[in-house]
């Protein structure tokens, strides 16, 4: 009853049980059903020695007091096979306020969902991290060509690799900024802004890293990757 909550119930449905075991089909109370499942899991734990039993609070293994109204279970018996068998159980007469709270449970399919969540974010993360890796190669091989930068001027790129550079920036932008499906943020950057302030800190004098460069660069990357996602 108290697993239940229903111990204000208590002489309601002492009044109508002839046996713990056989509850009756209906009761002049609420949640049946879940007193009935209750009662059935800790009749479980006793028949299968997974409980220890006894009578006025002392243990024996007299199987004779199992039907018996005698039947006691100690309190730090039931917490202990709750712990082990019904982790997801932490009922208020057993279990403190802050037992409850700082041991919440974690359902299996939570924590194999929370695995793949972490396995997705592990890829993208490293993916992110090689097409990081190889725009900095670009950038590194580019600032070593003094003499031929020059001369490319005259060769502008061409629309394709364009829209490719562009949608590889957008693309590392949005993901910088974003979030999982659970709300977990990419990085620690929560504004455009923030991410410009970060590489004019980190790489000031290198050409195309100043503020007004990168913000209308970025704005145009993030237009570009939106039409192309359409």
């Amino acid at each position: 009853m108290r697993w239940a909550g229903l111990l204000r119930y208590e002489q309601v449905i002492l009044a109508s049980v002839s046996s713990p075991m056989n509850l009756p089909q209906s009761l002049d109370c609420p949640r049946l059903g879940e007193l009935r499942l209750y009662t059935d899991r800790i009749y479980d734990g006793i028949l299968n020695g997974e409980l220890p039993f006894g009578q006025h609070g002392i243990t024996t293994r007299d199987t004779t007091l199992i039907e018996s109204p005698d039947l006691t279970v100690r309190h730090v018996d039931l917490k202990c096979w709750m712990r082990q068998h019904y982790p997801e159980q932490r009922p208020g007469f057993l279990f403190s306020r802050s037992e409850r709270i700082t041991h919440p449970f974690i359902s299996l399919e939570t924590g194999q969902a929370m695995l793949v969540e972490r396995q997705a974010l592990k890829s993208v993360l490293e993916q992110t991290k090689r097409q990081l890796r190889e725009l900095q190669d670009k950038h590194d091989a580019l600032l070593k060509q003094p003499t031929v930068i020059p001369a490319c001027a005259q060769c502008p790129i061409s629309d394709r690799a364009e829209a490719t550079y562009l949608n590889i920036v957008g693309g590392l932008l949005e993901l910088m900024l974003g979030q999982s499906p659970s709300g977990t943020p990419y990085s620690s950057f929560k504004t455009q802004e923030a991410v410009v302030s970060a590489l004019v800190a980190h790489h000031s004098g290198a050409m195309g890293i100043a503020e007004r460069t990168l913000n209308g660069k970025f704005a145009t990357a993030r237009r570009r990757l939106r039409s192309a996602s359409r």
